[in-house]
């Protein structure tokens, strides 16, 4: 039995066959391209399938999503901005398998229930912050998956004192402020010229002035936006996980003084945020990855 796994990522696809165990034998990646996006996919997938039977496919997407009708809408895929039936493509291209599409962030809740932080936890809040961020929702042991699939959309929760625009035609939602992408772009507007978010975060840990306050400024949203959403679920467990978190006390130290600041109520007494115990692809194997792999799993 072969079981695929594909991720649609905000800068990249990525791809890997599992066995039964959902161990990565490889993980195959390419940045998004400008065109050709499905032909690139199903290249991936081709690879990573040897030409073995594929019995099952996973897809863990970047939103927005249409689970149901099997359609995604990424705004950082331009190709695909206005919706892609990618459960149809898959189907056509392994007939015999099982598809199952979920939201990046649904997926990673998936990959922390069954391989990371979360798996003895009913209630939690699942957190990826890289380029762009996502969110899943642990409800009594089930993960929340909404209406259309785009359930713990958390990237969108608008955060007080923030008036950053968004890529989604808002203003101050999480992610224009402490999404990877919005840290570096801000921390270029003063000045700072190195080359990618990797690069930041590392500065940022050495205690470099301005990635320091730029990963500080998103810390500081990033505990806001917890202990609103801590508050609105009941939840006193959050799982942050991407290149973001690897920052250190630059992002923890704001993070955490503005969870002591907000999170005041009885019931969210002893609220904690965690670092994820799952790896980005290229080290070991995708959280992404290994949701869309739980997701095909069922």
């Amino acid at each position: 039995m072969t079981i695929l796994a594909l991720e649609i990522g905000p800068t990249r696809f990525a791809a890997s066959a599992l066995g039964e165990e959902v161990g990565a034998d490889e993980v195959r990646q390419i940045p998004v391209p400008d065109r050709g996006a499905w032909e690139r996919c199903r290249e991936l997938l081709i690879e990573a399938a040897a030409g073995s039977e594929v019995t099952s496919l996973g897809i863990a997407s970047s939103g927005p999503i249409d689970m149901e009708a099997g359609v995604v809408a990424p705004a950082e895929v331009p190709e695909w901005r206005t919706g892609f039936a990618i459960v149809e493509a898959a189907r056509k291209l392994f007939p015999s398998a099982a598809v199952q599409l979920g939201i990046d962030g649904v997926c990673l809740a998936l990959a922390e229930q069954n391989f990371g932080a979360t798996n003895a936890v009913p209630d939690a809040l699942v957190m990826s912050v890289s380029d762009h961020i996502c969110g899943g929702v642990m409800m009594g042991g089930f993960i929340v998956v909404g209406r259309t699939g785009n359930g713990g959309h958390v990237g969108h929760v608008l955060i007080p004192g923030f008036d950053d625009p968004c890529s989604c035609g808002g203003r101050g939602c999480l992610e224009a402020v402490a999404g990877g992408a919005a840290v570096l772009r801000w921390a270029r507007q003063q000045g700072w010229t190195g080359a990618s978010l990797l690069d930041l975060v590392e500065a940022a840990k050495v205690g470099e002035g301005i990635p320091a306050a730029a990963v500080g400024r998103a810390g500081t949203a990033l505990g806001r936006g917890i202990s609103s959403v801590a508050a609105l679920l009941d939840h006193d467990f959050v799982v942050l996980g991407g290149t973001m978190a690897q920052a250190g006390p630059a992002l923890w130290k704001p993070l955490g003084e503005a969870v002591a600041t907000h999170a005041r109520l009885s019931f969210l007494t002893g609220l904690r945020v965690v670092p994820s115990e799952l790896r980005d692809v290229g080290i070991l194997v995708g959280a992404g990855v290994l949701g869309a792999a739980a997701a095909a799993q069922g």
